[in-house]
Protein backbone atom coordinates (compact mmCIF):
# COMPACT_ATOMS: atom_id res chain seq x y z
CA UNK A 1 0.00 0.00 0.00
CA UNK A 2 1.37 3.41 -1.00
CA UNK A 3 1.01 6.12 1.62
CA UNK A 4 0.18 9.78 0.99
CA UNK A 5 2.49 11.53 3.45
CA UNK A 6 1.04 15.00 2.82
CA UNK A 7 -2.57 13.87 3.41
CA UNK A 8 -1.41 12.04 6.53
CA UNK A 9 0.16 15.19 7.99
CA UNK A 10 -2.52 17.63 6.87
CA UNK A 11 -5.72 15.73 7.61
CA UNK A 12 -4.81 12.91 10.00
CA UNK A 13 -2.43 14.57 12.44
CA UNK A 14 -4.48 13.05 15.28
CA UNK A 15 -2.45 9.86 14.75
CA UNK A 16 0.75 11.35 16.13
CA UNK A 17 -0.99 13.87 18.39
CA UNK A 18 -2.65 11.07 20.36
CA UNK A 19 0.72 9.33 20.38
CA UNK A 20 2.16 12.02 22.62
CA UNK A 21 0.44 10.45 25.65
CA UNK A 22 1.97 7.08 24.72
CA UNK A 23 5.32 8.84 24.61
CA UNK A 24 4.90 9.75 28.29
CA UNK A 25 4.72 6.02 29.06
CA UNK A 26 8.13 5.59 27.45
CA UNK A 27 9.77 7.65 30.22
CA UNK A 28 12.76 8.61 28.08
CA UNK A 29 16.11 8.96 29.81
CA UNK A 30 18.86 11.12 28.28
CA UNK A 31 21.39 9.12 26.30
CA UNK A 32 19.14 6.12 25.68
CA UNK A 33 19.03 4.59 22.22
CA UNK A 34 15.39 4.27 21.22
CA UNK A 35 13.80 2.82 18.09
CA UNK A 36 10.50 4.22 16.78
CA UNK A 37 8.81 1.34 14.96
CA UNK A 38 6.43 2.68 12.31
CA UNK A 39 7.69 6.25 12.58
CA UNK A 40 5.50 7.64 9.80
CA UNK A 41 6.52 11.21 9.03
CA UNK A 42 8.81 11.30 12.06
CA UNK A 43 7.06 13.69 14.44
CA UNK A 44 7.21 11.44 17.49
CA UNK A 45 10.70 10.20 16.64
CA UNK A 46 11.83 13.80 16.76
CA UNK A 47 10.07 14.29 20.11
CA UNK A 48 11.99 11.30 21.49
CA UNK A 49 15.25 12.88 20.30
CA UNK A 50 14.29 16.23 21.87
CA UNK A 51 13.94 14.44 25.22
CA UNK A 52 17.64 13.59 25.07
CA UNK A 53 17.64 10.14 23.55
CA UNK A 54 19.37 8.98 20.39
CA UNK A 55 16.32 8.20 18.26
CA UNK A 56 16.06 6.04 15.14
CA UNK A 57 12.90 5.72 13.07
CA UNK A 58 11.86 2.92 10.74
CA UNK A 59 8.83 2.63 8.49
CA UNK A 60 7.87 0.34 5.63
CA UNK A 61 6.70 3.30 3.54
CA UNK A 62 9.37 5.04 1.42
CA UNK A 63 7.02 8.02 1.09
CA UNK A 64 6.77 8.43 4.86
CA UNK A 65 10.51 8.03 5.40
CA UNK A 66 11.27 10.56 2.67
CA UNK A 67 8.99 13.11 4.34
CA UNK A 68 10.52 12.38 7.76
CA UNK A 69 14.07 12.88 6.45
CA UNK A 70 13.09 16.16 4.79
CA UNK A 71 11.46 17.47 7.97
CA UNK A 72 13.91 16.20 10.60
CA UNK A 73 17.42 16.07 9.17
CA UNK A 74 18.96 15.50 12.60
CA UNK A 75 17.28 12.10 13.09
CA UNK A 76 18.10 8.81 11.36
CA UNK A 77 15.22 7.25 9.42
CA UNK A 78 15.25 4.00 7.47
CA UNK A 79 12.83 2.04 5.28
CA UNK A 80 12.37 -1.34 6.97
CA UNK A 81 9.83 -4.10 7.43
CA UNK A 82 8.46 -4.06 10.97
CA UNK A 83 8.14 -7.84 10.93
CA UNK A 84 11.74 -8.40 9.85
CA UNK A 85 14.27 -5.72 10.78
CA UNK A 86 17.82 -5.94 12.08
CA UNK A 87 20.30 -3.47 13.59
CA UNK A 88 23.86 -4.05 14.73
CA UNK A 89 23.19 -2.12 17.93
CA UNK A 90 20.73 -3.08 20.63
CA UNK A 91 18.19 -0.54 21.86
CA UNK A 92 17.18 0.52 25.35
CA UNK A 93 13.57 0.78 24.20
CA UNK A 94 11.31 0.27 21.21
CA UNK A 95 8.38 2.66 20.85
CA UNK A 96 5.45 2.17 18.48
CA UNK A 97 2.33 4.26 17.92
CA UNK A 98 -0.57 3.25 15.65
CA UNK A 99 1.54 0.78 13.67
CA UNK A 100 1.33 -2.75 15.04
CA UNK A 101 -2.21 -3.36 13.76
CA UNK A 102 -0.87 -2.93 10.21
CA UNK A 103 1.48 -5.89 10.68
CA UNK A 104 -0.65 -9.01 10.44
CA UNK A 105 2.26 -11.32 11.36
CA UNK A 106 2.20 -10.29 14.99
CA UNK A 107 4.61 -12.95 16.24
CA UNK A 108 7.24 -11.90 13.71
CA UNK A 109 7.18 -8.25 14.74
CA UNK A 110 7.26 -9.17 18.43
CA UNK A 111 10.32 -11.37 17.80
CA UNK A 112 12.06 -8.63 15.81
CA UNK A 113 11.44 -6.17 18.65
CA UNK A 114 12.63 -8.65 21.28
CA UNK A 115 15.82 -9.38 19.35
CA UNK A 116 16.54 -5.65 18.92
CA UNK A 117 16.35 -4.85 22.64
CA UNK A 118 19.02 -5.01 25.31
CA UNK A 119 18.21 -7.24 28.30
CA UNK A 120 15.81 -5.24 30.45
CA UNK A 121 14.82 -3.13 27.46
CA UNK A 122 11.23 -2.02 27.19
CA UNK A 123 8.61 -2.22 24.45
CA UNK A 124 6.04 0.57 24.74
CA UNK A 125 3.23 0.76 22.22
CA UNK A 126 -0.31 1.68 21.30
CA UNK A 127 -2.26 0.01 18.50
CA UNK A 128 -5.81 -0.58 17.36
CA UNK A 129 -7.50 -3.07 19.66
CA UNK A 130 -10.40 -5.47 19.22
CA UNK A 131 -13.45 -3.56 17.99
CA UNK A 132 -11.48 -0.68 16.47
CA UNK A 133 -13.51 1.16 13.78
CA UNK A 134 -15.92 -1.79 13.78
CA UNK A 135 -18.84 0.34 12.56
CA UNK A 136 -16.76 1.80 9.72
CA UNK A 137 -15.54 -1.63 8.61
CA UNK A 138 -19.07 -3.07 8.70
CA UNK A 139 -20.49 -0.15 6.68
CA UNK A 140 -17.71 -0.34 4.10
CA UNK A 141 -18.14 -4.07 3.61
CA UNK A 142 -21.91 -3.72 3.35
CA UNK A 143 -21.58 -1.16 0.54
CA UNK A 144 -19.00 -3.30 -1.24
CA UNK A 145 -21.34 -6.30 -1.19
CA UNK A 146 -24.27 -4.15 -2.33
CA UNK A 147 -22.22 -3.15 -5.38
CA UNK A 148 -21.13 -6.71 -6.11
CA UNK A 149 -17.53 -6.37 -4.91
CA UNK A 150 -17.51 -9.49 -2.77
CA UNK A 151 -13.78 -10.04 -3.17
CA UNK A 152 -12.93 -6.58 -1.81
CA UNK A 153 -15.44 -7.08 1.00
CA UNK A 154 -13.44 -10.10 2.18
CA UNK A 155 -10.25 -8.03 2.44
CA UNK A 156 -8.73 -8.01 5.93
CA UNK A 157 -6.70 -4.83 6.22
CA UNK A 158 -5.72 -4.84 9.90
CA UNK A 159 -5.08 -7.02 12.94
CA UNK A 160 -7.03 -5.72 15.95
CA UNK A 161 -6.37 -8.10 18.87
CA UNK A 162 -7.88 -8.29 22.32
CA UNK A 163 -5.74 -7.43 25.33
CA UNK A 164 -5.31 -11.04 26.37
CA UNK A 165 -4.49 -12.16 22.83
CA UNK A 166 -1.65 -9.70 22.30
CA UNK A 167 -0.20 -9.86 25.81
CA UNK A 168 -0.13 -13.67 25.50
CA UNK A 169 1.92 -13.30 22.32
CA UNK A 170 4.32 -10.95 24.10
CA UNK A 171 4.74 -13.36 27.01
CA UNK A 172 5.27 -16.30 24.67
CA UNK A 173 8.25 -14.46 23.16
CA UNK A 174 9.76 -13.83 26.59
CA UNK A 175 8.48 -10.38 27.50
CA UNK A 176 7.12 -9.54 30.94
CA UNK A 177 4.05 -7.35 30.49
CA UNK A 178 3.96 -4.69 33.18
CA UNK A 179 1.01 -2.67 31.90
CA UNK A 180 -1.82 -3.24 29.42
CA UNK A 181 -5.09 -1.43 28.73
CA UNK A 182 -7.89 -1.78 26.18
CA UNK A 183 -10.22 1.24 25.91
CA UNK A 184 -12.60 3.20 23.69
CA UNK A 185 -11.34 6.52 22.29
CA UNK A 186 -13.85 8.39 20.20
CA UNK A 187 -11.67 10.14 17.61
CA UNK A 188 -12.72 13.33 15.74
CA UNK A 189 -12.54 13.36 11.95
CA UNK A 190 -11.76 16.52 10.01
CA UNK A 191 -13.90 18.08 7.27
CA UNK A 192 -17.36 17.12 8.51
CA UNK A 193 -19.22 14.72 6.26
CA UNK A 194 -16.13 14.37 4.06
CA UNK A 195 -14.15 12.92 6.95
CA UNK A 196 -15.21 9.30 6.45
CA UNK A 197 -14.29 9.30 2.75
CA UNK A 198 -10.92 10.88 3.50
CA UNK A 199 -10.26 8.37 6.28
CA UNK A 200 -10.97 5.43 3.97
CA UNK A 201 -8.87 7.00 1.20
CA UNK A 202 -5.97 7.44 3.63
CA UNK A 203 -6.11 4.26 5.69
CA UNK A 204 -8.21 1.70 3.79
CA UNK A 205 -7.65 2.08 0.03
CA UNK A 206 -7.24 -1.69 -0.20
CA UNK A 207 -11.03 -1.99 0.03
CA UNK A 208 -11.35 0.10 -3.14
CA UNK A 209 -8.83 -1.63 -5.40
CA UNK A 210 -10.15 -2.23 -8.91
CA UNK A 211 -13.24 -0.04 -8.54
CA UNK A 212 -13.82 2.71 -11.17
CA UNK A 213 -13.34 6.22 -9.77
CA UNK A 214 -16.93 7.42 -10.31
CA UNK A 215 -18.40 4.35 -8.62
CA UNK A 216 -15.81 4.60 -5.85
CA UNK A 217 -16.98 8.12 -4.99
CA UNK A 218 -20.61 6.99 -4.96
CA UNK A 219 -19.72 4.12 -2.65
CA UNK A 220 -17.86 6.42 -0.26
CA UNK A 221 -20.98 8.59 -0.12
CA UNK A 222 -23.07 5.54 0.73
CA UNK A 223 -20.66 4.49 3.50
CA UNK A 224 -20.87 8.01 4.91
CA UNK A 225 -24.68 7.89 4.88
CA UNK A 226 -24.68 4.58 6.75
CA UNK A 227 -22.33 5.95 9.40
CA UNK A 228 -23.97 9.34 9.90
CA UNK A 229 -26.33 8.20 12.71
CA UNK A 230 -23.34 6.77 14.60
CA UNK A 231 -20.58 9.25 13.74
CA UNK A 232 -22.23 12.68 13.38
CA UNK A 233 -22.64 14.56 16.65
CA UNK A 234 -24.02 18.03 15.90
CA UNK A 235 -21.82 18.44 12.85
CA UNK A 236 -18.64 16.98 14.34
CA UNK A 237 -17.92 13.47 13.09
CA UNK A 238 -16.19 10.90 15.31
CA UNK A 239 -14.75 7.48 14.46
CA UNK A 240 -15.25 4.54 16.83
CA UNK A 241 -11.63 3.96 17.80
CA UNK A 242 -10.67 1.29 20.32
CA UNK A 243 -7.06 1.23 21.48
CA UNK A 244 -4.69 -1.27 23.04
CA UNK A 245 -1.67 0.02 25.01
CA UNK A 246 1.05 -1.90 26.74
CA UNK A 247 4.48 -1.82 28.30
CA UNK A 248 6.58 -4.99 28.18
CA UNK A 249 10.11 -5.71 29.43
CA UNK A 250 12.63 -8.05 27.80
CA UNK A 251 13.79 -10.59 30.35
Amino acid sequence: MKWNAELYDNKHAFVFQYGESVLEMLNVKPGEHILDLGCGTGHLTNEIQKLGAVATGIDSSPEMVKKARETYGNVDFFVADGADFHFDEKFDAVFSNATLHWIRNADAVIKSVYDSLKPGGRFVAEMGGKGNVAKLIAATKQVLVNHGYNKQAKTEVWYFPSLSEYTSRLEAQGFRVTFAAHFDRKTPLQDGDQGVAKWITMFAPLYLVGIPEEEKQQMLTEVTELLEPHYNENGQWYADYVRLRFTAIKE
